[in-house]
């Protein structure tokens, strides 16, 4: 798959994501030995690895807690089997965090680094940057 396609299934994954995507609907951009990886940030201080089930079970929680996900993909570079996303993520807050009241929008500037196999997700790493909450 050459790099233009593996950008464009990168973009749809993340359009996946901010439409609230769950179940099946979620799972097709992943291969099924999938290992996405959380840095550690202001909301899993001690990071994350997750197999395909717990980024499912990840995605659940997650419409629990925000709503309204907008996802601004400001730069995008693939090289080889890689897609590298910088991304503006904002959410708007369906559970008290800390201080930070329901009904807040939390932002994070985040950078995704995407394996790709067989067209699908095979790796991630994920730098999530909150600013103070």
């Amino acid at each position: 798959m050459n790099e233009d396609a593996l950008i464009e299934r990168a973009k749809a994954y993340v359009a996946a994501v901010e439409s609230g995507a769950t179940g099946a609907a979620l799972a097709e951009h992943f291969h099924p030995d999938v290992v996405l990886t959380e840095l550690p940030n202001r909301l899993v201080p001690g990071g994350a690895t997750r197999d395909l089930a717990a980024i499912l079970e990840a995605a659940e929680r997650g419409q629990r807690a925000v709503t309204e996900q907008r996802y601004r993909i400001r730069n995008v570079i693939a090289r080889g089997n890689q897609v590298l996303l910088e991304i503006s993520w904002s959410a708007r807050l369906l559970v008290q965090l800390g201080e930070t009241p329901v009904g807040s929008t939390l932002r994070a500037e985040i950078a995704a680094i995407l394996v790709f196999e067989g067209g699908r997700i095979r790796e991630g790493r994920n730098y999530d940057c909150y600013p103070p909450f």
